[in-house]
């Protein structure tokens, strides 16, 4: 299962029916799950936390040290859950003191090319296409889908169930369950095809698109829309989630709708 022309540091700890291809290199204290799979030319750095049933690609570098010259040599580590894809060439790097960590959730899809830079927390049942790059400190929620070639500034929040359109520069916060489109990154409508995939009913996908009317259709400031739609729509898990997201966001949120 581990080809004689990899290269394993004796103090890596590798799970059962681990497989690695011929030319990859293990460093120490690196951790990989039961029945992962790592391709040819692979490099995993101390520090990366690979869980069972993943499958990394060839050209991949998990672990390396951020590209942040803030960056002192402190101790930090790349988590990645289970059941994750990470296609060829993708990086990812470990975190620095802000967090410790740079986390990949299970489930999750990273298309070739894709890279996540230190102390990003990627949540469960994500999909990030071809050649996207997220910047440092960036958090994306589960079940998020970020088409390729897209740019995430630092700092940036992407919520839950949310989709970006491939080519986005996405400067400030995406809310959940929406689409997000156009340059400038403006509110393209509710996450509807996506929601009724994963199982969201007709009632529930019509409240959030009448919370999203208050946000984005109705010439409200924020502040102004999150009261009315406290005061005028049923409180709801949905509901809630966007109207925290709202009012917690540090970068502010995407533009409204654009004709």
């Amino acid at each position: 299962m581990i080809s004689k022309l990899a290269h394993i540091h004796e103090n890596a700890t590798l799970g059962p029916n681990v497989h690695i291809d011929p030319f990859s290199m293990i460093h120490e204290d690196v951790e990989i799950g039961e029945g992962t799979w790592i391709g040819s030319n692979v490099t995993i750095y101390p520090g990366a936390r690979i869980g069972k049933n993943c499958k990394i690609f060839p050209g991949a570098v998990i672990a390396a040290i951020p590209q942040d010259l803030k960056f002192q040599g402190e101790a930090s580590t790349v988590e990645i859950g289970d059941n994750t894809t990470i296609r060829e060439c993708v990086t990812i790097s470990r975190g620095t003191l802000d967090k410790k960590t740079t986390k990949v959730g299970s489930n999750c899809l990273l298309m070739a090319y894709v890279h996540i830079a230190h102390d990003c927390i990627i949540g469960n049942n994500v999909i990030i296409a071809n050649a996207v790059q997220v910047a440092g400190h960036v958090v994306v929620d589960d079940w998020a889908i970020i088409g390729g070639s897209s740019a995430i500034h630092q700092f940036v929040k992407i919520g839950i169930h949310s989709m970006i359109s491939g080519g986005s520069l996405v400067r400030k916060d995406v809310p959940p369950y929406t689409k997000a489109a156009r340059e400038p990154l403006s509110y393209a409508g509710v996450n509807s095809l996506g929601l009724r995939r994963r199982g969201f009913s007709s009632e529930t996908i019509s409240l959030i698109q009448e919370v999203y009317r208050y946000l984005f259709l109705n010439s409200l400031n924020n502040s102004r829309a999150l009261e009315e739609i406290e005061i005028n729509l049923p409180a709801t898990k949905e509901r809630d989630e966007i109207v925290n997201f709202i009012r917690s966001s540090e970068r502010g949120v995407m533009k409204g709708y654009i004709n």
